[in-house]
């Protein structure tokens, strides 16, 4: 099967089912995961949120 094939079948779809084919496509794009240094930031983040109720301006580490 290739992306070709992919779009032939796609053309052959009545456009009353073109939503739903396009929604049933998006679930196989990728999504971003977030890496792991971002996953501390926003580990702090909620850390400070929750003890201060805001993330202070001088912790934030702007490299």
């Amino acid at each position: 099967m290739s992306k070709e094939m992919l779009h032939g079948l796609i053309d052959m779809i009545p456009e009353s089912d073109a939503e739903t084919i396009y929604h049933v496509l998006l679930k196989f794009i990728p999504t971003d995961i977030p890496e792991n240094d971002e996953l501390k930031a926003i580990a702090f983040a909620d850390r400070c949120i929750q003890s201060e109720g805001t993330v202070s301006m001088d912790s934030i580490n702007w490299d």
